[in-house]
């Protein structure tokens, strides 16, 4: 019974330690509501296997690309719902406006118009605040390659969202079909 009572409390520790990293990592590909969804979904999941999960190199890494499915499916079920709303030719002006949201939405597409790699260690290195180590792990890269893809990264981030770019640039940018 003890044994069992500490893989719970080992589970429960490591869901409070990575839920706040899996809502920011996966606030940069869906809106935060749908992130804290996900990140959930991820956490049940690795609960539910944590005997195999736990013994993992990296159980973070692996509930990291569990979330990531998780989002890429979510992108591909909204994207086929908008398709067919387009062929049903719905009234597009009844979505919900938010004033902040526009900043949001421009970073999101100029983070998804970075390559795999360097999305993936921008998000992993800032929105869920791993050091370069645990990024290199999560990535299966050396701690060289994650600096290298960060540096690159936040380099056409910069580009992307500067003010003399066109706003209309960053904002027509479609979601990659890895997101």
């Amino acid at each position: 019974m003890a044994d069992v009572a500490t893989r719970d409390r080992d589970a429960a520790a490591f869901c409070a330690g990575e839920y706040p990293r899996l809502v920011a990592g996966l606030s940069l590909y869906v809106e935060r509501h749908v992130a804290e969804e996900l990140a959930q979904e991820a956490l049940l999941r690795a609960c539910r296997h944590w005997p195999r999960v736990s013994r993992l190199e990296s159980p973070g890494g692996w509930t990291w690309r569990v979330a990531r499915n998780l989002a890429t499916s979510q992108y591909r079920r909204r994207l086929a719902h908008r398709r067919a709303r387009q062929r049903l030719r719905a009234d597009p002006s009844t979505a919900h406006h938010d004033p902040d949201g526009a900043i949001v939405e421009a970073v999101r597409h100029a983070v998804a118009e970075l390559p795999d790699r360097q999305r993936m260690a921008i998000v992993l290195r800032f929105a869920m605040d791993l050091s370069i180590e645990e990024t290199a792990l999560r990535m299966a890269a050396t701690p060289d390659s994650v600096r290298s893809l960060t540096k690159r990264g936040s380099a056409t981030l910069r580009h992307l969202l500067s003010d003399d770019r066109p706003a209309s640039a960053v904002s027509s940018t479609t979601e990659p079909d890895d997101a």
